[in-house]
């Protein structure tokens, strides 16, 4: 019940690269900011990692921030008739079946041919997949990252840089309960933040542990 009323507290906003935190994966948030912007040199990039370690979140953020040039995000399958000049994001390729692994290996094709970009992702890295040899050895054509899951400690601190980004004084004890309490993906628990600092606004009381608890019993109050 708390974490359903802390989501209704605060939507999930939207993914994208300027709110992706980077923790330890920098390097990959940089290679995607450059197919996004069309600066870089490399047009393939695989990023792996375990649930909760972003991969999602940058491939909706890189189909988001590429907007001036064609883009495309497919979760698991690899459409037909995709042109091989966008920039292209697959998720989860460990999900494809047999006739997707052929239509995304042949678009990996295209692209090459072509003045596109392909980032893929996946649970494992290139060569632990079970997916077809060929395919395989497509994924590891460029750049590949694992992708790391941020700690709570630097979760804390990208709250804590946050709220200073805000200019609102967050106390320990408040970041310590949403660590508790929240989603732990870190769009949600910023999203959730900058539902408290509006509450706190409302209400013109400082954002504490008692007004959490409030808005909490707020939401409660609308929604039960």
């Amino acid at each position: 019940m708390m974490q359903q009323l802390l989501l209704q507290l605060a939507p999930l906003p939207a993914p994208a690269l300027d709110n992706f935190v980077p923790g330890r994966n920098g390097a990959a948030l940089q290679a995607l900011r450059e197919i996004a912007g069309g600066t870089g040199a490399e047009r393939f990039v695989y990023l792996w990692g375990e649930p909760g370690s972003g991969r999602t979140h940058l491939l909706r953020g890189l189909a988001q921030a590429a907007g001036s040039r064609k883009t495309l995000f497919l979760s698991g399958a690899a459409g037909d008739g995709v042109a091989g000049d966008q920039v292209i994001a697959v998720d989860d390729v460990q999900l494809l079946t047999a006739d997707e692994q052929i239509k995304l290996f042949d678009l990996y094709n295209r692209v090459r041919a072509s003045s596109g970009a392909l980032v893929a992702s996946g649970d494992a890295a290139p060569a632990q997949l079970t997916l077809r040899d060929d395919l395989r050895s497509r994924l590891a054509w460029g750049l590949a990252y694992q992708l790391h899951p941020l700690s709570d400690t630097e979760k804390a601190a990208a709250l804590r840089a946050h709220a200073r980004a805000r200019a609102l004084d967050l106390p320990e004890d408040v970041i310590a309960y949403l660590l508790r309490h929240a989603r732990r993906d870190m769009a949600s628990l910023i999203g959730i933040l900058d539902a408290l600092d509006r509450y706190s606004l409302e209400k013109k009381r400082p954002v504490t542990l008692p007004l959490v608890r409030d808005a909490l019993e707020s939401m409660k109050d609308r929604y039960t």
